[in-house]
């Protein structure tokens, strides 16, 4: 059997990593403390986290994207106020943003690496 036909094993983070990478996604809730806490937090976190533990680089890079697409959508919504759609979707995104939050923190602290929908990737 060759070494490609072996499929890569997957390493399960230790419980520090699994709880750096649930508060990553739970410190996007910062959003509610201060402006721009949503993403500062996390931004925070993976530049603390990211040489030493490589499931919070990820979870963390994956929290910052998100949020910062949450922000483009919000800019983008309250825009659109002036045509008054924008209410009830800048309503719709904000419910949206800590159901999926609080989802991602739960998946990231069983060990497993989630991926948020509507996701811009702008952070490799």
């Amino acid at each position: 059997m060759s070494e490609e036909s072996i499929p890569p094993m997957e390493i399960t983070p230790s419980k520090d990593e699994r709880t750096w990478a649930m508060l990553s996604h739970f410190s996007a809730l910062c959003m509610f403390i201060f402006p721009f806490g949503n993403i500062l937090a996390p931004l925070i976190i993976w530049l603390i986290k990211k040489e030493e533990m490589s499931f919070v680089e990820d979870q963390a890079k994956e929290v910052l994207n998100f949020q910062i697409s949450m922000t483009i959508y919000l800019i983008g919504s309250i825009i659109l106020i002036i045509v008054l759609i924008g209410i009830p979707i800048l309503i719709g995104l904000g419910i949206f943003n800590v159901i999926i939050t609080i989802i991602a923190g739960i998946k990231a602290n069983d060990g497993i690496s989630y991926r948020y929908p509507i996701n811009l990737r702008l952070i490799k």
